[in-house]
């Protein structure tokens, strides 16, 4: 990674996750995390949460990033977005979003939660300009940093334009 050209980020599609994208999962996990989720976790979601839904961004079999959620009943819960750093600021993060809520929609979801770091003004940005309202605060939500979580929700799904 490293020389991206516009022409490669449209090239870039999302597909489902799987194991074999998990090296490339990781990759992208160890340079976006402080605290990064384990390989077992990752394979624990793709195999034993029945509400776990995972996606990947690839160019070509390259893995650039990826995102998660649990959709349970009518309510989704994303769990990670991830873009490696190379690809930031390139609009990635940003479809990949729209691609889980699209996702939940098809599963039967009506509205979307998310925690956000409360020092991590680019994606709080990129969560209000889709349509998420800060609704809440974890205290010391992050175990790593203690860092506070603001809780987002994005409310009915299906009057959002996706």
């Amino acid at each position: 990674m490293g020389k991206e050209t516009v022409r490669d980020v449209e090239r870039v599609y999302i597909d489902q996750m799987t194991l074999a994208d998990l090296d490339g999962v990781m990759a992208v996990e160890e340079v976006s995390y402080v605290t990064p989720w384990s390989r077992r976790a990752f394979v624990s979601e793709l195999t034993e949460n029945i509400h776990a839904h995972y996606i990947v961004a690839r160019l070509g079999q390259e893995v650039v990033g990826y995102a998660g959620m649990w959709v349970i009943l009518d309510e989704a819960h994303v769990t990670n977005i991830a873009v490696h750093p190379d690809w930031r600021r390139r609009g990635l993060g940003e479809r990949l979003l729209r691609e889980l809520i699209y996702r939940a929609r098809a599963r039967g979801a009506t509205r979307m939660t998310l925690e956000v770091r409360k020092s991590n003004l680019p994606a709080q940005r990129l969560y209000t300009r889709l349509g998420f309202v800060p609704r809440g605060i974890r205290k010391g939500y992050y175990s790593d940093t203690g860092e506070d979580a603001i809780i987002m929700w994005l409310e009915d799904l299906w009057d959002q334009k996706y």
